[in-house]
């Protein structure tokens, strides 16, 4: 039997246990995975999919509640004990998918902008709707083992940064028991069955921001008569690749992203606007202010070099630090290793993608752990050029069963450390 930090042990949920219940469960949760992978929807649209959750937590016995509009929470209250919340994101990814799998997404969507895209699940958050699924499945069919209660969160908009903030506004922590610890994690391009765990900073923050360039319009014969917002673009883009460069200390781990650009209508006509939009990384608080103050002054300073109007800069969203409790991470190290085997299981560094779990945790301070765990075969791994990464058009487990296994399992294992009956 393991002891909790209350005290407390777990008499029945044992490693053991847990995979032999799996491998009778995994039929299901496969059809699962594969039914969220064929209708991703996107970020605070997710209106099937948060339905489609609450139904397969009803046929638990589940009660459920609503919070941010999509954002879907069920509370397994199991008498005393320590408050345990986990967290799985729901959004899918404006990305055509090219898996080539035969339960492949079609599915499409409106765009903020009002234009229709491609959605595909091309983060994997169809595994972790899945991976949620059956630790509750599992939880509510073990409640002999444990005492306390557990979250489930399922929420939407990670991908924009807008999922955790709603939920909260909705005054999710002002309805719900308030938790000891947060708990939650990713699927990512590494070995299905292992995991990976930071201690301390586990993902950096991100800014992401939308640039109108305003010019002069004219005809494409008389650029004199124009000031030429596209070519007043491309010095900005340009000379913003500088601030990591030539600004920012080589030891700092910086990222500045330019990833869409617009402008024009027609090859004759110089437009009066084009607008590009950035998305920056930074680990702490001072870079990204530093980082921030330098694409500001970039960008006017260019613009005034050109004698163009000052161009708008908008902030469109922004991630916090993804900091994990280092004294939950080292134990949760430990169990992992107990639960999946020790080389199964590594340590690691901070990663530059963003996530706003922290937001739950960091809204009331408590303590939260985020980890990574793996979703192809060695095959995959061996494969030139390696597997495909999250956010593209070929991103999808291939080890799907050791996959969902491993994410269960680790998820049981992270929240039966915390409860457990004396």
């Amino acid at each position: 039997m393991s002891e909790t930090r209350s005290g407390h042990t777990a008499p029945g949920l044992s490693a053991a246990a847990v995979a032999e219940q799996l491998t009778e469960m995994m039929p299901k949760l496969e059809a699962d995975y594969r039914e969220f992978h064929t209708h991703p929807e996107l970020s605070m649209q997710e209106t099937w999919t948060a339905g489609r959750i609450e139904e397969h937590l009803h046929e638990i016995g589940l009660e459920t509640q609503r919070f941010g509009g999509t954002g879907v929470v069920a509370v397994i209250a199991n008498g005393e004990g320590p408050v345990v919340a986990y967290r799985a994101d729901t959004d899918g990814l404006p990305i055509a998918e090219d898996t080539g799998l035969e339960y492949s997404s079609t599915a499409r969507g409106t765009l903020p902008d009002g234009s229709e895209s491609p959605v595909m699940h091309g983060c994997g958050h169809d595994t972790h709707i899945t991976v949620g699924l059956g630790i509750a499945r599992l939880l509510s069919a073990n409640r002999e083992a444990w005492s306390g209660t557990v979250i489930m969160i399922f929420q939407p908009g990670e991908e924009t940064g807008q999922g955790a903030l709603a939920m909260l506004d909705d005054g999710m922590w002002d309805q719900l028991p308030r938790p000891q610890a947060v708990y939650g994690q990713h699927v990512w391009p590494e070995r299905a069955g292992t995991v990976n765990v930071s201690v301390g900073t586990a993902m950096a923050m991100a800014d992401c921001l939308r640039v109108t360039v305003h010019g002069k319009q004219a005809h494409g014969s008389q650029p004199e008569a124009a000031i030429d917002p596209i070519v007043l673009a491309a010095f900005m883009i340009t000379r913003l690749q500088t601030v990591v460069s030539r600004e920012i200390s080589a030891r700092e781990a910086v990222v500045v992203t330019i990833a869409t650009i617009r402008g024009g209508l027609k090859e004759n006509i110089i437009p009066d606007s084009a607008e590009f939009t950035m998305n920056i990384r930074t680990f702490g608080e001072e870079v990204r202010e530093e980082v921030l103050g330098a694409i500001e002054r970039i960008i006017y300073a260019e613009a005034e070099a050109s004698g163009a109007p000052k161009p708008t800069i908008e902030e469109m969203y922004r991630f916090p630090r993804c900091y994990n409790n280092p004294q939950h991470a080292e134990e949760l190290l430990e169990v992992f290793a107990e639960t999946l085997g020790e080389d199964k299981v590594s340590l690691g560094q901070p990663a530059t993608g963003s996530e706003d779990v922290g937001r739950f945790g960091d809204s009331i301070d408590v303590p939260y752990v985020y980890w990574f765990f793996g979703g192809y075969s060695e095959e995959k791994m061996a494969a030139p050029g390696g597997p495909a990464g999250n956010h593209s058009p070929f991103f999808a487990p291939d080890e799907v069963p050791e996959t969902l296994s491993a994410g269960v399992r680790t998820g049981v294992a992270a929240i039966m450390h915390e409860l457990g009956r004396k």
